[in-house]
């Protein structure tokens, strides 16, 4: 029984990683790679338990399903706990990111066996419990990877809306307009720092909305594809004006 307790505060302390901290503050290029590591560090013995508990187990499946809704049953109670429903909608949203950016990652990173299936697990129980949010699992490296491409990360979210490639003629017009113009130009760089602290976290709170393809289909017909013709007009100063609007936008309406 005491083995069993603890592996359940274990998968509580899974989503209470970032209980005492800000989750967006934390997920910020200068922030989130130690952040991660900590967390990483402090539950890896949560991750052994289960790893063990999973090859234990005679139906393994069922095992990990088990442990999954126990997480998102916990979740459910915190959320329902709330009195007001904007209290309510701003814990949902501060839990799903917390799921996106530190849990499913750190679950991935342990690499054990059950890994993969527990990652699967947790995303489906969560899908059940909050039918509205669009979580996925990413790999932590994969998360960080985006903090390092931000000047187009609103750009690449879209052109996967319409199924382009990363070497698309969108994605490599604003690539070449950021290394040949924009990285050049005075306070251009400073311009590129900043979208490295906020464009990762817009991506993320936009894939979370249920009508997430209409939003950025919007971007693009509205700041994306104008920014585009100015390039390709030559008009590389008006791009940036009409950029830097987009972000600050988007920013105001889904960076809380």
């Amino acid at each position: 029984m005491k083995e069993e307790l603890s592996e359940m505060e274990g998968i509580h302390s899974l989503l209470d990683c970032c209980k005492d901290s800000d989750v967006m503050q934390l997920f910020q290029k200068k922030t989130y790679t130690d952040a991660f590591q900590r967390m990483y560090q402090e539950h890896i013995a949560t991750f052994d338990r289960i790893e063990e508990g999973y090859h234990n187990s005679e139906e393994k499946e069922q095992y990990l399903t088990a442990l999954a809704d126990e997480l998102t049953a916990y979740a459910v109670e915190k959320v329902d706990a709330c009195p007001r429903k904007n209290q309510k909608e701003h814990l949902q949203m501060d839990l799903n990111m917390t799921m996106a950016v530190f849990v499913l990652p750190m679950v991935l990173e342990f690499h054990g066996d059950s890994s993969k299936s527990f990652a699967q697990k947790l995303t489906e129980s969560w899908k059940r419990s909050f039918p509205k949010t669009n979580l996925s699992a990413a790999e932590f490296t994969t998360i960080e990877d985006g903090f390092h491409k931000t000047w187009c990360y609103i750009t690449t979210a879209v052109c996967r809306t319409f199924d382009k490639p990363d070497d698309c003629y969108e994605l490599r017009t604003l690539r070449e307009y950021r290394d040949t113009y924009l990285a050049d130009s005075p306070g251009g760089s400073e311009l590129i720092q900043e979208y490295y602290d906020v464009a990762p976290s817009i991506v993320k709170h936009i894939n979370q909305q249920p009508d997430s393809g209409r939003i950025y289909y919007s971007i693009w017909e509205k700041w994306l594809a104008p920014c585009i013709s100015m390039i390709e007009s030559g008009q590389k100063e008006a791009c940036r004006e009409h950029y830097v609007e987009m972000v600050h936008t988007l920013q105001k309406k889904y960076f809380h």
